[in-house]
């Protein structure tokens, strides 16, 4: 039986990851490491909060007390780190929070799996792997050609895209010094069920539904390449149990759109739906983020080519099962838009 530590388990993409897992594999042992902050929902995980074979644990990952003690009472198998701070507007309000979080906590996961899994002879016990999770922000901004690959130098230009760059290189320094088993993964921008909505597409899907202005950066022709979460959970899977250990895979969609363009669909797929207050009469131009990269884009040949790993979700369908889930589940949305979530939002769009 293997036993997976995944950290930052009940935020999106996590969540998510650990449904898929469950579902899918049997022998398994899932610890779920989180410090619930903001975008951390244990409800995401309301379905398998009583499967024996899922354990979940409050706490942060810069508790190096506590990773020990994780290390010591459980033989972990896998780590999958999800756990960051993760965007990019609280970056820029507050970076320090970024530089703790997925840099520091990063280091002290490091740390806790190489002294769990070293021998004393530096050799690492059999079949462990550490796995990051990172971005294709690390690698910066693209012109209107060219796609990132695995080689591409990495020129992070905002504060969370310089921690996940810096945890990266964490990564890569404790690969290179003392081999340890590790893969780091790059995807493009991910979209599904369970997404905080400060992101664009839960962020217009929750507007849209109400009849709420829609935000939008600059001129809205910043591109972004996509992929529904269950495709990268699948390519997650894929290369942490046949990555070949120190690589890093890039994962993608090959969908690159316009901001402007999945709002548009977006808007006339809610008002498919049934709601008629949903529509372009809504769009607003805000003043632009700080440092906005102009154009992200993936190849994700590697994985494809060396892993057989391919996205199985277009994107129209993906955009049709998201807004689905949305409009099942507002409860879980008027939750998660509460208070704290309201002040933000006035903080970062109104007066621009």
């Amino acid at each position: 039986m293997k036993t997976y530590l995944v950290t930052g388990g009940a935020g999106f993409i996590g969540s998510n990851y650990i449904l898929q897992l469950l579902s899918s594999q049997e022998s398994i042992h899932v610890i779920n490491l989180d410090a619930l902050t903001y975008a951390g929902n244990l409800e995401n995980l309301q379905s398998v909060e009583n499967d024996p074979r899922y354990e979940f644990i409050h706490g942060n990952i810069c508790d190096e007390p506590l990773l020990k003690r994780i290390f010591s009472d459980h033989a972990i198998d896998y780590v999958v780190n999800f756990a960051a701070e993760s965007h990019v507007d609280r970056s820029i309000e507050d970076p320090e929070v970024f530089l703790n979080t997925n840099v520091y906590g990063t280091f002290q996961l490091l740390n806790a799996a190489k002294r769990s899994w070293e021998t004393n002879g530096g050799v690492f016990r059999p079949g462990v792997k550490f796995l990051q999770i990172s971005t294709d922000e690390v690698y910066g901004s693209l012109g209107e050609t060219g796609l990132f690959t695995e080689t591409t130098p990495l020129d992070p230009h905002s504060p969370y895209s310089a921690a996940k760059t810096s945890a990266d290189l964490f990564v890569k320094a404790y690969q290179d010094t003392y081999g340890f088993p590790a893969n780091i993964t790059r995807c493009s921008n991910n979209y599904g069920p369970y997404q905080f909505p400060e992101k664009l597409i839960p962020l217009v899907i929750n507007n849209a539904i109400q009849g709420k202005e829609i935000p939008v950066y600059g001129d809205g022709k910043n591109v972004r390449d996509w992929l529904y979460v269950s495709d990268h959970c699948r390519a997650i899977q894929s290369v942490l149990r046949n990555g070949v250990p120190g690589e890093v895979y890039n994962i993608g969609g090959n969908n690159e759109r316009r901001n402007i363009e999945i709002v548009n669909l977006i808007l006339q797929t809610v008002k498919e739906s049934g709601h008629d207050q949903s529509g372009t009469h809504l769009i607003r131009y805000v003043t632009d983020r700080k440092g906005h990269d102009r154009r992200y884009a993936i190849d994700s040949g590697k994985i494809r080519e060396h892993l057989g790993w391919e996205p199985l979700v277009s994107f129209e369908e993906g955009i049709q099962k998201t807004v689905d889930w949305y409009l099942g589940h507002a409860e879980w949305m008027r939750k998660v838009t509460d208070g704290s979530y309201q002040e933000y939002y006035q903080r970062m769009y109104e007066g621009r």
